[in-house]
C-alpha cells in the first residue's frame, strides 16, 4: 500500500485535521435508494482542509478507494504516527494545493469508517443492521455526498477526484449533478467491471460467507468472522499488486528459514505478507461492509446507467473536463479500459487529457509518491477554465 510521509515532515503538511460528521434524512424523511428501499438516519464521515473562497467555487471533493476513509491528509493529533492516506497529493504547494483549494473527503455510505454502514445501529431494532442494511450502489454514495456538500455551502466544484472505486464515483458525480463539476480527475478506473473483477470480489464475498462465525451477518458482540475476512483482503490485495512488484519484493524467497519446513506454515515471505495484511485489515475493517462496497462496485455500469449501453451517450450528459490516468502495471482496471472511456469521451466532444503512467505497482500505483502524477494533477487543477 502507499509509503507514508515520515511524521517529521508534518510541517509541509495540512498539520491537524478534525473528522466531522453530518446527520440527514432522519425518519420520516429516508433517504430513497436506487433499490427503491429507504435509509435514515445517514450520517457521513468527513475532513476538510483548506478554505472556500468567497464565491464558494474552489472545491474539491476527493473520493477514496474501496476500504479508504475520510483522513486524506494531516494528522489527527500531534502523536499521529502517520498522515492521511494521500497526504503527499494533499497540502500546501502539492498537487492538490490547499492554499488554493478548499478539500473535502467523505468516507462513502456503506462503509464502517464513520458513515452509515451495515455495521450501525438500526433504529428500527436497536441492534446493528448486519445484512438488513439496504443494499447500496455508487449512485447513492454519491447522492449522500451532493447533501453534505450542499451542506457546506459549496455551489460549484472545482474538481471531483477519484482512483479505483472513487474514480466510479467521480463519473457518477460527471454525469448526475453536471452543473455543479467543472473538472474530473479519473485514477486507476473504469466504466464497469469486467467479468475477472467481478469473479475476484465473489471468490472474496465467499471466503467471508463461509466462515461460520459470519452466521449471515449478524456477528456484532460475538466472534467475528476474522479468518473469511483476513482471506478476502488476502484474495483482493493480490489485485491491487503487480507480477512484478511482487518479483521484486519477495521473488521466491523465504521467510526466516534456509530452507522448506514441509509443511503448509507461511515458509515463503509472499505468504507471510499476505497473512499480515489479512491480520492488519481485519483490525480496522468490517465484513459486512466488505460485502457491501464490493458488490456496488460490480453493480456499477457507466454505459447501461446514464447511456443505454452506450458509453457515447452516457458522457453527452456532462461538460466536464477530464483528467484519465492509467497505469502501466494495472491488471485489475488495465489501460485499454481507459483508452475506451478516452474514446467515447471525444467522440462527445469532450475537453479529456489522458495520461498512462508507467509504473510497476500494479492498481495501487495511485496511491504512492509519483512525481509524475502529482505535476499531471497539479497542472491540470491549475488549468481549468484556464485558472493556471
Amino acid at each position: 500500500m502507499s509509503e507514508y510521509i515520515e511524521h517529521d515532515q508534518v510541517g509541509k503538511s495540512v498539520g491537524l485535521v478534525e473528522k466531522k460528521t453530518f446527520t440527514f434524512a432522519q425518519p420520516p424523511d429516508e433517504m430513497i435508494l436506487e433499490s427503491g428501499a429507504r435509509l435514515g438516519p445517514v450520517t457521513l464521515a468527513y475532513e476538510t482542509c483548506g478554505a472556500l473562497n468567497a464565491d464558494q467555487d474552489n472545491a474539491i471533493l476527493i473520493l477514496h478507494a474501496f476500504s479508504g476513509d475520510a483522513h486524506v491528509a494531516g494528522y489527527h493529533h500531534a502523536d499521529d504516527p502517520r498522515p492521511g492516506w494521500w497526504d503527499f497529493m494533499v497540502g500546501p504547494d502539492k498537487g492538490i494545493d490547499t492554499d488554493r483549494y478548499f478539500v473535502i473527503c467523505v468516507n462513502i455510505l456503506g462503509s464502517c469508517n464513520g458513515s452509515t454502514g451495515p455495521a450501525s445501529m438500526n433504529p428500527a431494532t436497536g441492534k446493528e443492521y448486519g445484512l438488513e442494511f439496504p443494499m447500496v450502489t455508487i449512485a447513492d454514495m454519491v447522492a449522500a455526498q451532493k447533501v453534505l456538500i450542499d451542506h457546506l455551502g459549496v455551489n460549484k466544484l472545482h474538481a471531483v477526484i477519484g482512483g479505483s472505486v472513487g474514480g466510479m464515483q467521480a463519473l457518477e458525480w460527471a454525469v448526475r449533478y453536471p452543473e455543479m463539476v467543472e473538472s474530473a480527475v479519473l485514477l486507476a478506473t473504469t466504466t464497469r467491471h469486467s467479468a475477472q473483477a467481478i469473479a475476484f470480489n465473489e471468490v472474496a464475498r465467499q471466503a467471508i460467507c463461509a466462515d461460520p462465525k459470519w452466521n449471515q451477518g449478524d456477528y456484532y458482540g460475538t466472534d467475528r468472522p476474522d479468518m473469511g475476512l483476513a482471506v478476502a483482503r488476502m484474495i483482493g490485495h493480490i489485485t491491487y499488486l503487480s507480477d512484478e512488484s511482487m518479483r521484486l519484493k519477495f521473488g521466491r524467497r523465504l521467510q526466516d528459514r534456509a530452507d522448506f519446513s514441509f509443511n503448509f506454515d507461511a515458509e515463503f515471505q509472499v505468504e507471510s505478507y499476505l497473512r499480515y495484511q489479512g491480520r492488519k485489515f481485519v483490525e480496522r475493517f468490517d465484513a459486512n461492509a466488505f460485502l457491501y462496497i464490493t458488490k456496488a462496485s460490480d453493480y456499477y455500469d457507466f454505459e447501461r446507467q446514464h447511456g443505454n449501453g452506450s458509453a457515447v451517450k452516457a458522457f453527452s450528459g456532462t461538460a466536464a473536463r477530464f483528467l484519465v490516468v492509467s497505469f502501466t502495471s494495472d491488471w485489475l482496471y488495465p489501460t485499454y479500459q481507459s483508452r475506451a472511456m478516452v474514446k467515447a469521451m471525444k467522440k462527445t466532444g469532450l475537453d479529456v487529457s489522458f495520461c498512462e503512467v508507467e509504473a510497476r505497482w500494479g492498481h495501487d500505483a495511485f496511491l504512492l509518491p509519483s512525481e509524475r502524477l502529482t505535476a499531471l494533477m497539479k497542472g491540470f487543477l491549475g488549468h481549468v477554465n484556464g485558472n493556471g
